[in-house]
């Protein structure tokens, strides 16, 4: 999907769930940007402060392209910011953190993703705005929360870290090994976003009955530890070493690359045994229990399979599997999965066109939740730095272009 295409078109004239709803984010990097971009993406009107200095400092990440102006924009803000407005206020000096208190009525939702106690000190926490606007919805995404005494309240923590703490890096080390460090990209992150949105709309659905606002407070380790489930789960059911059980969940390989395939009940087995032309295995005392199939994994499983997939394409593979009810899927890499027909039946990359003259456009994840009576797009670019700034100051606060300009002098806003 290019960027500014419809999609649905015929679905459009539902609009969205979230129309009319509004979201001040005063964020950065990625565990509230994707959130707020979700939001947004949903139907909401997402207002993005940032610092008048360099801005998100996603901004800043590798690798990057150029705006217009020749300023660098990374990774990071390019696929978590589409469809914003961008306002830059210095929330250090008194008179910025004043626009923000001013801005704050004319919004459902105040979102932010400092450091635990970071926007209280600056005059701008949850007490300081339901003071001004008692019906705000206000999120925080931090580390470790702020409603709560953790001792890594002060820790800064970006997606790895967290990911490390929920002892899912621990249970999927082996022998004397270094961690593999963000194995699945920003799983902290993203984790951390679909609970901040998870918790934004009960709240909004809470006001509606109430009319009372209320604090969202969202810890990434909370996040990463429900996601994580298994490692304390099976743990706590006494399995140890990273084991998660008897069952067959191995990647094999094909003639072009490797599958996963995942046979976790008899019936499957029998099924496996009978695609792979090992018809036998089913009286086999060997595999006559669940264990049996791991113990022998490797001496007879692994050779037959494979054996059985060196003719085959790893997608064609998981066609043959899948027919006979099994479920298989291909390792695809990111050529594979540009080209992928689910992909593109699903519209779930976005083609940002580049503007510092390199024709590759930045391929962006397109929005997953899909809505029968909500349109697929459009989908407009991320905002360059400050790029609304007159324009939000203006019709949100009524400051006319003197006033403005005084507040740009100062660097106020930029």
């Amino acid at each position: 999907m290019r960027l500014g295409d419809i999609g649905n078109t015929a679905a459009a004239i539902h609009g969205k769930p979230l129309d009319g709803i509004r979201v001040l984010a005063l964020e950065q990097m990625q565990a509230l940007p994707y959130a707020t971009q979700l939001l947004g993406r949903l139907g909401a009107d997402v207002v993005k402060v940032e610092p008048p200095r360099g801005g998100d400092s996603g901004r800043g990440a590798l690798p990057a392209m150029t705006d217009p102006e020749g300023r660098r924009v990374g990774a990071t803000y390019l696929r978590n910011n589409l469809g914003k407005r961008s306002v830059c206020i210095d929330l250090k000096d008194p008179r910025g953190r004043d626009l923000v208190l001013r801005l704050a009525p004319r919004f459902d939702v105040i979102a932010e993703n400092s450091k635990a106690g970071a926007m209280a000190r600056l005059g701008l926490g949850y007490d300081d705005v339901a003071a001004v606007h008692p019906a705000a919805i206000y999120l925080s995404v931090s580390g470790f929360g702020n409603r709560a005494d953790s001792p890594y309240r002060n820790w800064p923590a970006f997606a790895p870290v967290v990911e490390a703490m929920s002892g899912i890096y621990e249970m999927k080390r082996a022998g004397d090994a270094p961690p593999t460090v963000a194995p699945v990209g920003a799983l902290g992150d993203i984790g951390a976003a679909l609970f901040a949105t998870i918790g934004v709309l009960a709240a909004l659905r809470h006001r509606d009955t109430t009319g009372r606002g209320q604090h969202v407070d969202i810890a990434m380790l909370d996040a990463l530890i429900s996601m994580t489930d298994i490692v304390t789960n099976f743990w706590s059911m006494g399995l140890r070493g990273g084991n998660v059980g008897p069952l067959i969940m191995h990647g094999f390989r094909a003639a072009d690359g490797w599958f996963v395939l995942q046979v976790a009940r008899e019936a499957h087995f029998a099924r496996l045994a009978e695609v792979v032309g090992r018809p036998e295995w089913v009286g086999d005392e060997r595999f006559a229990t669940r264990q049996g199939w791991v113990d022998h994994l490797e001496d007879v499983l692994r050779p037959a399979i494979e054996g059985w997939a060196a003719g085959k394409g790893k997608t064609e593979a998981c066609h043959a599997l899948a027919a006979a009810g099994l479920a298989a899927g291909p390792c695809l890499d990111a050529p594979d999965l540009v080209t992928d027909p689910h992909v593109a039946a699903r519209d779930m990359l976005v083609e940002v066109p580049r503007t510092d003259g390199v024709e590759q456009p930045v391929l962006v994840p397109g929005n997953p939740v899909k809505l029968a009576d909500m349109a697929e797009g459009p989908e407009r670019r991320t905002p360059w730095l400050g790029e609304h700034s007159d324009e939000i100051l203006h019709e949100e606060l009524g400051l006319d272009a003197t006033a403005i300009e005084r507040l740009r002098a100062d660097g106020v806003v930029a």
